[in-house]
């Protein structure tokens, strides 16, 4: 996982000085020494560094007007994948964040077309040059499959093409200055303080070829699952087969590598498969896959489940526990690094990164997690209060359209605080159309079932591995509990009581004043606004964020804890 940061200013004036407060919103004092765009650049660019702590790469052409860093993390092409890439012609850069999965098909492509030479890429992301050279770019985004959010500059074109890839797994942002130039970065806060009057979140789906002065993002990605309800059957050997294969897939690294594990069912396939496909490499029955969970001091329900798959699959476990005041301890980082002020997403991300430092001090460098599962099949308990199939199918479109303000954020941000790549198998592209390609009556909770299986969340993902003996049966067929429920129950109470204690009664009140732009509706929520507003000053940053809350049109708790909802197991008697 890296960070980019990319500035497009007017030709010739590549080596311009910063405004250093020569503008009204600029935060630089006015007695800050004037810095050269390279300057600056780098400067704004350490605000990520975290995200690719292995090296720095910048490039700057005064000529053409831009500077163009990345902040690497490296996987792939350790050695020879250093960015900026540049074309052998000298005359395309590139910057990338991101793993392109598919990179060998692609580099066998690109030799398909030379006639004289062979290609052999540097790195993953190297082909994205390669390949747009020979056959463009509309060719290049209907072929690539990965996580990916990159910037490429043709000089002797003048032509700019950014792309971020179909779910936005991994970040991307954009703004205008008040001297008129352009700022694409991996994270805002790399955007604040350079005079962003503007800062947009670059969408999912989409891409921009053109003149940088014209910047403005358009979709490349589409499927009739958007827009119509599907009515194709679930196939569950198709199912099966796909999942598999995204998760091979995943694995390629050069690095140590690891798997998530909560004990919950989509972590727990996810790393099931992984083992799997790791012994079958390997030809060796001994290999052991790394594995980690995390959970509160004393009684974790995912604790217990995970060592249940960890002892199934034989992997090489690591539980991660910690206190409360630990967790609180994290709070102001956690909204820092999140970037958002939403309400579920800092409850989760606190143990995300508590997780993640942990993996990472062992020496490991990627890991793959469960994410993106519970969008493509309804699997939040709220699900349940679906009034139709039709609104059931609406409404995971919508989750999984909005998964770049939610668990993908949350996820990557988490991880990327401590240098850790985090990779999501079951939002594989492929593998992601084919399952909200399925009618939502196979996918939906089994309405009205009177068989305790039929009726649970993601039904036909557990019926996919029911056979082959994947999963132990108490955790093929547990109940969806949320990751912030899950590493135990009293985080969730601790942490909400312990942030509205922090807001007095008369500034509750006046809540809808000083944030008219998603207005807090509760004392926890106005806590982690209020510490947002202080690193991210500015309604335009505030409008970057999306609130996750289950459909209260549904008759849901607004909540977002899986506790709040009346199937859950544990509901009645916790209430």
């Amino acid at each position: 996982m890296c960070g980019i940061l990319c500035i497009f200013t007017h030709q010739g004036s590549g080596d311009t000085t910063c405004c250093n407060g020569e503008f009204p919103k600029c935060t630089n004092p006015q007695n800050t020494p004037r810095e050269t765009l390279r300057e600056l650049a780098f400067r704004q660019s350490s605000k990520q560094r975290h995200r690719g702590p292995d090296q720095t790469g910048l490039i700057v052409d005064a000529s053409n007007g831009f500077v163009l860093v990345q902040e690497r993390l490296s996987i792939v092409g350790v050695k020879t994948g250093r960015q900026p890439l540049t074309s052998s012609s000298g005359t395309i850069h590139l910057v990338a964040n991101g793993e392109i999965y598919n990179f060998l098909h692609m580099a066998s492509l690109i030799n398909d077309e030379l006639a004289d030479e062979h290609y052999t890429p540097r790195s993953d992301c190297d082909v994205l040059v390669a390949f747009y050279e020979l056959f463009g770019a509309d060719r290049l985004l209907q072929t690539v499959r990965g996580m990916f959010a990159f910037v490429l500059y043709d000089c002797t074109s003048k032509r700019l093409l950014v792309a971020r890839d179909p779910v936005g797994i991994v970040p991307l942002y954009y703004g205008w200055d008040e001297t008129g130039r352009l700022w694409i970065a991996s994270e805002l806060k790399c955007l604040v303080g350079c005079c962003c009057s503007e800062v947009n979140v670059f969408p999912p789906g989409h891409s921009y070829t053109g003149a940088w002065e014209c910047f403005r993002p358009q979709p490349y990605f589409s499927a009739l699952w958007m827009t119509e309800i599907p009515t194709a059957r679930a196939d569950l050997e198709r199912l099966k087969q796909l999942l598999e294969a995204a998760v091979e897939s995943h694995l390629q690294s050069e690095v140590p590598f690891g798997a998530l594990l909560s004990g919950g069912l989509d972590s727990s396939l996810i790393a099931t498969i992984a083992s799997r496909i790791l012994r079958t490499r390997t030809g060796s029955s001994s290999v052991r896959l790394k594995t980690y969970s995390i959970g509160l001091e004393g009684d974790s329900p995912d604790l217990r489940y995970a060592r249940t798959v960890a002892e199934h699959i034989g992997s090489d476990h690591t539980e991660i526990r910690f206190t409360i005041p630990e967790g609180l301890d994290l709070v102001r980082d956690a909204v820092y690094y999140a970037e958002t002020y939403d309400v579920t997403t800092i409850r989760c991300i606190v143990a995300v990164m508590l997780l993640a430092r942990a993996i990472r001090s062992e020496g490991i460098k990627v890991v793959l997690s469960g994410e993106g599962a519970d969008e493509l099949f309804g699997g939040y308990l709220y699900f349940h209060r679906a009034p139709s199939t039709a609104d059931f199918h609406r409404e995971t479109v919508r989750r999984v359209r909005g998964l770049h303000l939610s668990d993908c954020l949350r996820a990557n941000k988490g991880c990327a605080a401590w240098g850790l790549e985090l990779r999501v198998p079951f939002l594989d592209t492929d593998f992601l159309q084919y399952v909200m390609s399925i009618r939502p009556e196979d996918r939906a909770p089994g309405f009205g079932s009177h068989d305790e299986h039929s009726a649970l969340e993601k039904r036909i993902l557990r019926q996919a591995f029911a056979h082959g003996d994947y999963l132990p049966p108490e955790v093929l067929w547990r109940q969806k509990e949320q990751f912030s429920d899950g590493i135990g129950y009293d985080w969730i109470d601790a942490i909400a009581q312990w942030a509205s204690g922090r807001v007095s009664e008369t500034e509750y009140v006046e809540a809808a004043d000083r944030f008219p732009c998603n207005t807090p509706t509760t004392k926890e929520a106005f806590y982690y606004r209020a510490l947002f507003e202080q690193m991210f000053p500015g309604e335009s940053f505030a409008r970057t964020v999306q609130r996750w809350i289950p459909r209260t049109d549904w008759g849901c708790s607004e909540d977002p804890s899986g506790r709040k909802q009346d199937v859950h197991r544990g509901h009645k008697k916790r209430e």
